[in-house]
């Protein structure tokens, strides 16, 4: 007689959840209201060569590192991607999320369309879900209302959206955060977490 085995199903894997998409989509407010709901992911905190802000809390935040620090974790290849933003260096720490997924926790990050493709060659088994707005319209009008970049810098924005949104075979989900759907925004991709966690082959993420 076969020995009974208790497990009937694989172990639940850590997962790798990238939420990435154009400027203006709504990346950062889905992340905040995640956190604000106390799910038990690992949000990755994001390494910056970008001065400290009084209401900030470093290593919370950001993780607020110099130039030549920066650069060191460069050619160490400490960074799982990296980026150039406005004069000041973002990236994002490979221990950080490594220690995370042994932990056993699912890791949910940010970045950018060019570095959702960055992780996904580093680390194929990453979920990639792309975030966006229900209409180029409602993209442009959420841009402008930030009032934060000059008419040419909206243009560069609205222009880079385009180009992006080409990009969104690349990804295994796309996401619709409509105005004032944050909450069914955020019930959606934990609808996806969850439905990863059920498949018959689970992901082995490898970093």
């Amino acid at each position: 007689m076969a020995e009974h085995n208790p497990e009937f199903g694989p172990p639940k894997a850590p997962l790798l959840i990238i939420i990435s998409g154009p400027s203006g989509v709504g990346k950062d407010s889905v992340l905040q209201r995640m956190k604000e709901r106390g799910l038990p992911f690992h949000f990755v905190v994001t390494a910056t060569t970008r001065p400290q802000r009084p209401e900030e809390r470093a290593g919370v935040d950001y993780i607020f590192v110099s130039r030549e620090e920066f650069a060191s974790m460069i050619d160490q290849n400490e960074l799982l991607e990296y980026a150039l933003v406005y004069g000041d260096y973002k990236g994002i720490p490979k221990v950080q999320v490594r220690k995370a997924l042994e932990s056993g926790q699912d890791v949910v990050m940010r970045v950018d369309v060019q570095g959702a493709a960055t992780v996904r060659k580093i680390s194929p088994e990453a979920i990639l879900i792309f975030l966006t707005t229900s209409s180029e319209e409602e993209l442009v009008q959420r841009l402008e209302s930030r009032k934060t970049e000059t008419a040419e810098d909206l243009k560069l924005r609205i222009a880079t959206a385009r180009q992006e949104f080409k990009r969104i075979n690349e990804f295994d989900y796309i996401v619709v955060n409509g105005d004032d759907e944050l909450d069914k925004t955020v019930d959606t991709i934990q609808a996806i977490i969850e439905a990863e966690h059920h498949r018959v082959q689970p992901r082995r993420v490898n970093l």
